[in-house]
This record gives structure tokens, C-alpha cells and sequence, in this order.
């Protein structure tokens, strides 16, 4: 269980509000269509999904660039299916879908109730490892922005979950204290250990099939919260 008092809640923003999945998969269609690209959608993205949890993992790791990033995750699911993408045409996909990705506006089942929910009792915040831009656009677009009072991009820290210096910034900018704080995000490694190294608690929304452990609260769907705050 979580220990109260509690003031301050942060969210991770990509899939633990924001509908990753979805919204990725519906630009991909897009954009494929838009640019003649030949594969079957449904293929590439069984291979991308895992490939990019991966690619960002290493790019959390501050092993791969993020230009990297974009490009390798294509060129190597491109590769994968056989399917023959030049250079050229793999960097106009990769921005097209930086482009194009936040217009989408699916949040994760119970989302916005959720966020109604927690407003009049908490200060609600976000912490994302994404790339600012879009995450803000992420924000606007899908209409939530307005709940939250402070938003931390790893490109504002300087450093990238689970990196303590990300959670010390939110904890300073939001004047919150750690033990009075709990994180909500769907990565084990970089949301929940992230959060717990630096005195936060947490609640883990477990989609990815870690193994188990005895960290934090584990949920599996947003509306759990409720049973906990």
C-alpha cells in the first residue's frame, strides 16, 4: 500500500496515459499510404513494437543517439520483413512519423476520468523521457495539458529516466517531497526503480510482462488507482 499523506502525483506520459500503441500504429498507416511504402502493416508493426522498447531502452541507456533511434528502428524491422527502404526514404518516414504522431489523440482506457479524478485531491505532474515538442504537442493535442502543473523532459534535465537528477529536478520544480510523492508509469526500470531510488513511492501499471517483485503496487489498469488514492 501507498503511505499518506500524498501531495503530488507524476505520470509517465507514453503508454500510461497517451495511447502509444494506437496513435503510432494509426500514423504508420498514414504515412505508409502517403509515401507507396509496401508492406503489410500489421507485420511491421509485430516486429517495430518490441524492436522500439528495445531501441529506446538503449537510447535511455545513453548508448544509441536519438537520431539513431529513428533511424535503426526502421531500417532494421525494414530488413527484417525483406523489404528493400533507402536511406532517403527511411529519414522522410522517421520525420513524417515525428510529424504526424501527436496529432493522434487516443489516451489509455479510463485516462481522463482518472486525471478528473486525482485533480481536486493532488497536484498532477508528468515525467517523460520523450522528446519535448512532442510531448508537449502529445499534451495540447489530446486535450489534458491543462491538468498538469509542471512537466519534465529528459531534454530539460539533461539526463534521462531512471537517472536521479530527472526525479530530483521534477521534485525541486514542483517543491514536492519525495515521500509525499508517488510515480505512475508503465516501465519497470525506468519510471518505478527510477522513482524509488530517490525516496518517491510508486505504483507500477504493469503492460509490458515484467517479472515479478515486490517494488511498489502493481496495477493493470488506470481505473486501480482508485483502490489507492
Amino acid at each position: 500500500m501507498l503511505k499518506h499523506p500524498i501531495t503530488d502525483i507524476f505520470f509517465d506520459l507514453d503508454h500510461t496515459l497517451w495511447d502509444f500503441e494506437r496513435n503510432s500504429a494509426l500514423t504508420y498507416a498514414s504515412i505508409f499510404e502517403i509515401h507507396g511504402v509496401g508492406v503489410n502493416l500489421e507485420a511491421f508493426l509485430e516486429a517495430y513494437i518490441p524492436l522500439n522498447l528495445a531501441f529506446w531502452k538503449r537510447y535511455r541507456d545513453g548508448e544509441i543517439t536519438a537520431e539513431d533511434l529513428r533511424y535503426q528502428r526502421l531500417k532494421t524491422v525494414f530488413d527484417r520483413l525483406g523489404y528493400t527502404a533507402g536511406d532517403e526514404l527511411i529519414h522522410l518516414l522517421s520525420e513524417a512519423y515525428i510529424d504526424q504522431l501527436s496529432t493522434h489523440t487516443h489516451l489509455l482506457p479510463d485516462a481522463l476520468d482518472i486525471l478528473e479524478y486525482l485533480q481536486g485531491s493532488y497536484r498532477l505532474h508528468i515525467i517523460t523521457n520523450g522528446f519535448e515538442q512532442v510531448q508537449l504537442r502529445k499534451l495540447r493535442n489530446s486535450q489534458i495539458a491543462g491538468f498538469f502543473q509542471e512537466v519534465i523532459h529528459s531534454e530539460t534535465a539533461g539526463v534521462k529516466k531512471p537517472h536521479p537528477r530527472i526525479f530530483e529536478l521534477a521534485l525541486d520544480r514542483s517543491g514536492a517531497q519525495a515521500a509525499c510523492s508517488v510515480m505512475i508509469g508503465d516501465n519497470l526500470e525506468a519510471d518505478i526503480l527510477g522513482a524509488r531510488q530517490v525516496g518517491m513511492q510508486a505504483l507500477h501499471l504493469h503492460v509490458h510482462g515484467e517479472a515479478g517483485y515486490g517494488v511498489c503496487p502493481v496495477i493493470r489498469e488506470l481505473r486501480e488507482i482508485k483502490n489507492y488514492l
